[in-house]
């Protein structure tokens, strides 16, 4: 099994400091997300007691995502989440979640594939650039359920900022320039 195959073991320290086992250096919960988004499975284990903290990592990166504005996740699936807390017996919710995702992975490049051949304005000037942007655009939105997830700001304790190219700005400067782009075609 290779390095990437396994999971990258992240050890917590009783003063609640996170350290890479294999890189050997401390690591802050952005970097976390950094390495999810690359593609990587992590894991999260308390030094002291053996526990895995994993699945109260992951939820703590999506909440800060949430409170810096960076909506994830719709306040109705929320709700939904929720109810599916208080109900009996209710785990169908998680299974559901979890075959939806692997759905969306495994048809995304189709879906682009099939926005493209379904749309008559292909033949129009400058089309090729509009479908790039396009593409870019989806890719990065549906990263997030395919282990690309779009990088957002830094948490106020990240020394680091994001990778040019990978975030929410980036996004909405390009969108920017396709409607400039398209009200020129007009």
């Amino acid at each position: 099994m290779s390095d990437q195959d396994k999971p990258l073991l992240i050890k917590r320290y009783a003063s609640r400091r996170l350290y890479n086992t294999e890189t050997s250096d401390y690591v802050t919960l952005e970097d976390i997300a950094g390495f999810i988004r690359e593609g990587r499975e992590v894991q999260i284990v308390d030094l002291k007691t053996g526990d895995d903290l994993t699945r109260q990592y992951l939820l703590q990166i999506i909440a800060e995502h949430e409170s810096r504005g960076e909506n994830i996740l719709p306040v109705n699936v929320l709700n939904d989440l929720v109810r599916s807390y208080m109900v009996p017996g209710g785990g169908v919710m998680p299974q559901f979640l979890q075959s939806s995702f692997e759905m969306l992975r495994e048809n995304q490049s189709k879906m682009v594939e099939n926005m493209n051949a379904m749309n008559p304005m292909a033949q129009m000037p400058g089309f090729e650039a509009i479908k790039a942007q396009r593409e870019a655009f989806l890719k990065a939105m549906a990263g997030g359920f395919s282990g690309g997830w779009p990088a957002g700001g830094k948490s106020s304790g990240d020394a680091e900022t994001a990778e040019d190219g990978d975030g929410l700005d980036d996004i909405k400067r390009q969108l920017a320039e396709l409607q400039d782009k398209l009200s020129k075609l007009k």
